[in-house]
């Protein structure tokens, strides 16, 4: 019997699980998928915002402003890199260059610090490789870039050091609800908690609607994206937009935490939520709008196409609240951009939510905040000498794109929320992420996952339940 169970393990039920152990509560997070961060929070474009573009009295607005500066501190506790590069919303003309002034004066009355409207000499002093019809820019200096994945693991870990538990490839199929216990029924599996958080992303309406009256709605809404290789990486120093339309921020060009270059997302809405095809109309229009931005941008240094699945709500905001029918069954739903800049303050807010609504809170004295990773190649020498002595496969490089040897893919399994597929050391220690894509590495990896998780090889999958990558020898 749990107090709090958290369906969804992307940032925000994440995050949410974080804030939860600091308080003596039994806490369980279940996920539908094999690992954690395997939805949105793996898949969108790593950024966070200033917050000049959300409407002003939404619940964006509010937890855009609130979540933005909680970042350095969080970021430190949980050794996750992320740098605040600023960002540029470009124009190219008058009108657009008028609308600049409309963000500027939203991100006032929103409270943004740091921004100003910066002339073209001023953007292309900033950004040599902007396209040169530039007319000017709004700069934000309090935008950053992170690394999305590993944010949602270290959130995850922390929770799971703290004392919560978490269940995967545990989709919830039903939720009863007697007296005050809510009966929540996964395969092979019933779990019982007093109250429900609500954070299945572009399921939560689904979710919703097992056990309550429907209140919103969720549309699927798919950006595609390019990855480009280091060598593109430092062609820009910001964070650049274009001005931005009625499907979003539109195409946009960021480094990355890693040294990479990302462009994207396309926008389309789609009806079903696993739909994550790349498709060649959409790639030429992210493609495109980069390269307005930046003309030589060289796509043919693309590593790889993803795409992204955002839950758009119907309600035109994020929609957190009780349901109407059900107490103590809590939505956190309709979390698109800027929810991964705002999912720390979320969480903090759903606290202060179940508290309001009778959840007995007491302060844990030995709370943890801290979480602790290396990646061998990155440290001083005196600590990949004491590394060495300690785990000789350290020495072992198993990934030559990104560095990463034996030992950092050992840790990687056995963390605390710990790697169970090739796709979840990779999103945790980067063999892989590379240029050649897991070309050379993937077979050593899998070998080794088969090894320490004591299972045979073709039991290791890519991603998925099913994603099997081998089924029998062939010689």
């Amino acid at each position: 019997m749990y107090d709090v169970a958290i369906i969804g393990a992307g940032v925000t039920g994440a995050s949410i699980a974080r804030e939860l152990s600091r308080y003596n509560l039994k806490v369980i997070i279940l996920e539908r998928e094999n690992d954690v961060s395997c939805g949105t929070s793996k898949a969108n474009s790593a950024i966070i915002h200033a917050g000049y573009d959300a409407k002003e009295n939404t619940l964006m607005a509010r937890f855009n402003l609130e979540g933005n500066p909680m970042f350095d501190n969080i970021c430190n506790e949980l050794d996750v890199p992320f740098k605040r590069t600023g960002s540029l919303v470009i124009a190219f003309d008058e009108e657009q260059l008028s609308h600049l002034q409309i963000l500027y004066q939203r991100g006032l009355n929103n409270n943004i610090k740091g921004m100003k409207i910066i002339s073209e000499d001023e953007l292309k002093a900033k950004e040599p490789a902007i396209n040169r019809n530039v007319k000017g820019a709004l700069f934000a200096s309090t935008a950053g870039i992170i690394d999305p994945m590993l944010l949602t693991i270290s959130l995850m870990e922390s929770a799971v050091i703290n004392g919560a538990d978490y269940l995967l490839n545990f989709e919830v199929q039903s939720i009863e609800k007697q007296e005050n216990i809510f009966r929540i029924t996964g395969p092979g599996k019933i779990i019982e908690a007093s109250w429900i958080i609500n954070a299945a992303g572009v399921y939560a309406d689904k979710v919703h609607n097992m056990i309550s009256k429907p209140e919103f709605k969720i549309l699927p809404r798919r950006g595609q994206y390019f990855l480009l290789d280091k060598t593109e990486g430092k062609i820009v120093n910001s964070v650049l937009f274009p001005c931005p339309g009625k499907m979003g921020k539109g195409t946009l060009v960021t480094p990355t935490v890693h040294g990479n270059l990302i462009l994207g997302p396309s926008s389309d809405n789609l009806e079903d939520p696993e739909d994550l095809a790349t498709t060649e109309k959409m790639l030429n229009l992210a493609r495109s709008g980069a390269i307005k931005l930046v003309p030589s941008i060289n796509t043919g240094r693309s590593i790889r196409n993803f795409a992204g699945m955002r839950a758009v709500s119907d309600t035109g905001d994020f929609f957190i609240k009780e349901a109407d029918d059900t107490p103590r069954f809590i939505d956190v739903s309709g979390i698109k951009s800027p929810g991964l800049t705002a999912a720390p303050a979320i969480a903090v807010y759903v606290i202060e939510l179940l508290k309001d609504k009778g959840l007995n809170l007491k302060k844990r004295t030995n709370f943890n905040p801290f979480v602790k990773r290396n990646i061998f190649m990155e440290l001083p020498s005196a600590e990949q000498k004491h590394l060495l002595k300690r785990n000789p496969l350290y020495g072992r490089i198993i990934c030559r794109c990104e560095n990463i040897t034996e030992g950092d893919i050992l840790d990687s399994i056995h963390r605390p929320v710990g790697a169970k597929t090739l796709d979840g050391v990779k999103r945790r220690c980067r063999p892989g992420m590379g240029r050649c894509q897991g070309g050379f590495c993937s077979p050593l990896v899998q070998e080794i996952l088969a090894r320490e998780l004591n299972v045979p090889v073709k039991d290791i999958v890519l991603e998925k339940k099913h994603s099997y990558i081998l089924t029998n020898k062939t010689k």
